[in-house]
């Protein structure tokens, strides 16, 4: 798992994801999941991870893809703003910090209020959670996991980049409303979902993704933000208990179950990159111990094996409403999604970088001719 591996897949997966389209799948959604040009959640996450493939490489082509599509969707008319379409935003904001581009900021700036509003704005449900309302339904009463990196990531990097301290503390209260109704004790995962209207857990569901949702945002939110210590600590014990857990369950190809304690459910490679990307770059930072990096590049070559000679990144489950039972999510068809490519591209250049810092430390032995 060389660097010239790795920059291979990312190029090969950034190009699949820019030319991402419907190829006839019939799409349950108002607005579709698959085209990489409509303005949703899966093209959200996907742009995230082109974004962060610019950062990290410098390379204009991508730059200029992600500068052309914010272009021609503020043109066409932005959609109806709810929880998930508040997901593009989170590079929207990085984009328009890193050029200067005031009418990306001003974008950012309205929808960040828009979020805040307590009258007109994003619902709140019980305890004051964002209700996860999405194009076509408000979801009246229902707490998803998913909503941490839709929304409360980009909440939380406008509250910084505006120098607004509250969207930064209510960015740290949802994080830990969401904890406190989503978090399985017993196992350290998380569930889908929350009803606050039935006060149950639907399913009880420890669905795959909506794990990696956690996995990858958390580690993602304390890039962002820098919550007191009592904060910082319950997230990261969180966070370690919950990787623990995923330990436990990781198949011998590397893999994750779209249901994790099912074995008898598909295997999945959109939270196998998740959770590669959190385990890595938790190691990284210092967050994780050592011990779970062999679990991070297990799960990281199982992703390489499923990028096909187009790019495309298979095995990957559609999108997936809070469902009632295991069954449900066993039932979810498979489909290229960008999201699938993106949480691919996130972990392939975490990977790089885990690559460069192993060539850096080797790079002084090597100077050294071997000298003790």
């Amino acid at each position: 798992m060389n660097r010239e591996m790795l920059l291979d897949a990312i190029r090969r997966v950034s190009g699949a994801m820019k030319t991402m389209k419907n190829e006839g799948m019939r799409e349950i959604y108002p607005i579709g999941l698959i085209d990489i040009h409509l303005w949703e959640w899966p093209q959200g996450v996907g742009l995230y991870g082109l974004y962060q493939y610019f950062e990290h490489t410098g390379d204009p082509d991508a730059l200029r893809f992600l500068l052309d599509w914010y272009d021609a969707r503020i043109r066409e008319g932005l959609p109806e703003r709810n929880v998930n379409t508040c997901s593009p935003l989170l590079t929207l904001i990085r984009l328009g910090l890193k050029t200067g581009r005031e009418d990306f900021l001003h974008v950012c700036e309205d929808w960040s209020r828009w979020i805040m509003d307590p009258v007109s704005g994003l619902i709140r449900t019980g305890d004051g959670a964002f209700q996860h309302m999405i194009t076509g339904d408000p979801n009246d009463g229902q707490m998803l996991i998913d909503t941490l990196f839709m929304t409360v990531l980009f909440l939380a990097k406008a509250g910084v980049a505006f120098g607004r301290p509250d969207y930064v503390e209510e960015a740290v209260r949802q994080f830990l409303v969401h904890i406190k109704y989503l978090h399985d004790r017993r196992t350290g995962l998380f569930f889908h979902g929350w009803d606050f209207n039935g006060r149950h857990n639907y399913g009880a569901v420890r669905w795959g993704r909506g794990n990696g949702w956690y996995t990858a945002g958390v580690v993602e939110f304390l890039d962002i933000v820098e919550p007191g210590p009592a904060v910082r600590d319950y997230l990261l014990d969180t966070f370690r208990g919950q990787v623990r857990a995923l330990a436990s369950l990781q198949a011998e190809d590397g893999m994750w179950h779209t249901v994790l304690d099912d074995p008898s459910s598909y295997k999945e490679t959109s939270c196998t990159a998740a959770f590669a990307y959190g385990i890595l770059k938790g190691v990284r930072l210092g967050y994780l111990p050592e011990e779970f990096l062999p679990v991070g590049r297990k799960a990281l070559r199982a992703v390489l094996d499923r990028i096909d000679e187009s790019g495309i990144v298979r095995e990957v489950s559609y999108g997936t409403p809070v469902g009632p039972d295991v069954q449900f999510y066993k039932e979810i068809p498979i489909s290229p999604m960008t999201y699938g490519q993106a949480l691919a591209l996130l972990v392939l250049i975490e990977g790089l970088r885990h690559a460069d810092a192993a060539e850096r430390q080797a790079a002084p032995s090597r100077e050294g001719g071997g000298k003790p």
